[in-house]
């Protein structure tokens, strides 16, 4: 699902519900009210098009991926001006993420800008996002790590990860009800130097601790725990699987690379101890 179709479709803000229904109500409720015949309303025959629309709730699967779209970009804004004024260094690299990582188009990152504009000066806080997105996804700790991730991904490409940020990062790690080990694996990542994948800001060979961090595990652990914890990633990640637990369209490409991550670990890992 493109979320951009359904954002600019109905009044996505009053079915999400909570602060992330409040900003995007806030991004696109001027747009609505002034958009006539340009929303795309849902039809259904014997209805008529402004009823059918009301008439017709959002899915589980697409509430899910509305919440993890709209709240991904509140976030974000938030994380951003936890420092201060957003820089048009830091926009640079929001936009940056939005090109390389999440592969979004010219129409897809305006929306996703116009949510993270409307955040940045909403008075609805980060823990109030965070608190929602954890509400939505508490039955799918894959998709609230991968959230983590994405939060350390760009708060690493900003001249490294500040202590406001880490801070925030870190709140959001215990609302999500996250394990610390978790969070330093994740980390690792990126403060390490390293990345286990190619890619725009990537292409570096990924040392063996990283490899292990990865897998979330160490170099002293045994050969079969390595790969049970291997198999059991490689499960939980799977591109099929886990765009089917909620995530939308426009993160898949990092789920992928998350995935891709898992797969290149484990054959460093099998290498060093030639398994």
């Amino acid at each position: 699902m493109s979320c951009l179709g359904t954002l600019i479709g109905g009044t996505i803000g009053l079915f999400l519900g909570g602060p992330l229904g409040a900003i995007a109500g806030a991004a696109f409720g001027s747009f609505l009210s002034g958009a006539g015949n340009r929303v795309n309303f849902t039809e259904v025959p014997g209805q008529d098009r402004y009823s059918s629309w009301y008439g017709t709730r959002m899915n589980r699967s697409q509430h899910s991926q509305m919440t993890f779209f709209v709240g991904a970009f509140s976030m974000l804004a938030k994380l951003a001006a936890v420092d201060g004024n957003v820089s048009q260094k830091e926009r640079r690299k929001i936009e940056e993420f939005m090109n390389n990582d999440l592969n979004l188009d010219a129409a897809t990152k305006a929306t996703a800008f116009r949510i993270f504009d409307t955040a940045l000066n909403a008075p609805e806080t980060f823990y109030q996002f965070a608190n929602q997105f954890y509400r939505e996804f508490h039955f799918q700790p894959q998709l609230m790590e991968l959230m983590i991730d994405i939060m350390l991904r760009v708060a690493e490409e900003d001249n490294g990860i500040s202590n406001e940020e880490e801070t925030l990062i870190v709140d959001a790690v215990h609302i999500f009800r996250l394990d610390d080990n978790l969070y330093s694996r994740l980390k690792a990542k990126y403060t390490g130097g390293y990345r286990t994948h190619a890619g725009p800001y990537y292409g570096r060979e990924a040392s063996a601790d990283t490899a292990y961090a990865v897998l979330g595990c160490t170099s002293s652990d045994s050969d079969d725990k390595l790969k049970k914890a291997y198999r059991k990633l490689v499960s939980e990640y799977h591109p099929d699987k886990i765009s089917s637990k909620g995530l939308p369209e426009e993160f898949q490409k990092v789920a992928k690379a998350k995935f891709i991550d898992i797969q290149n670990a484990w054959d460093i890992i099998k290498k060093e101890r030639s398994i």
